[in-house]
């Protein structure tokens, strides 16, 4: 598909704007993401330095995937750079969809044994990079992984388990919509997400959203039972921006 950046490992050096090049984003610290899932993260968008790892234990939960596409579209379309490692079955077209600037977009589908060095390079410049976890990688990776992010800047979307991470998001729940009495198409899914983390994401916080389409949604505070006192509960209607 036109746009589309499929990079290997050897083109990453041309690839990447220097840590000294302007940000294209302008040099804000909290990058955009859609107003649904604002209430999901501490600074209410991908704060830069940070690593917001997306599945958990359950990569292939339903809805997850478009979980990863609805945290990325917003950034994109304001001019970020974004980045997909190890996902060779991610789709360009489910890409653009779900908003994501494909010009804006550079994918290393099989990254191989020199996993580690490809995410560092793309974390030295572009803004958001997402990866899919080797199950073999080590700790010592995953921090010095983190470390780097921090120090440049970049947003780290780890998709699948990564200790340590400062926020983790997961789908626990989803309701499919668009069928009919034994017939019709399956058009979006209303998915509850719950996210977890340390610092000021501590705090765990559930929120339901309209998963994949392009409705955006208004969110509507819930009341708190006092069985789930520590939860956020909201109550997503959809509707248009």
């Amino acid at each position: 598909m036109a746009g589309r950046m499929v990079v290997g490992s050897a083109a990453l050096a041309g690839l990447v704007r220097p840590a000294s090049a302007p940000d294209p984003a302008g040099g804000h610290r909290v990058l955009p993401v859609r107003p649904e899932l604002t209430g999901l993260l501490p600074s209410r968008g991908l704060r830069r330095g940070s690593t917001i790892a997306v599945g958990g234990g359950q990569v292939r939960s339903s809805g997850t995937t478009s979980l990863l596409l609805a945290l990325l579209a917003e950034a994109s379309r304001t001019g970020s750079w974004c980045a997909v490692v190890g996902m060779p079955t991610f789709g360009a077209g489910a890409a653009a969809e779900a908003g994501i600037v494909l010009d804006r977009l550079a994918l290393v589908p099989q990254p191989g044994p020199q996993w580690p060095t490809v995410v560092a390079a793309l974390i030295d410049g572009v803004d958001v990079v997402v990866t899919a976890v080797p199950s073999t990688v080590s700790a010592s990776v995953t921090d010095r992984l983190a470390a780097r992010a921090r120090q440049r800047g970049s947003v780290l979307v780890p998709y699948g388990r990564w200790d340590g991470a400062d926020v983790t998001l997961q789908v626990v729940r989803g309701i499919w919509q668009g069928l009919g009495s034994g017939r019709g198409r399956l058009r979006r899914r209303e998915v509850t997400v719950t996210a977890s983390g340390r610092g000021a994401a501590a705090r765990p916080r559930e929120v339901k959203v309209w998963l994949p389409g392009d409705e955006l949604t208004r969110v509507i505070p819930g009341p708190v039972t006092a069985a789930r006192s520590s939860t956020t509960r909201l109550r997503v209607v959809a509707g248009r921006a």
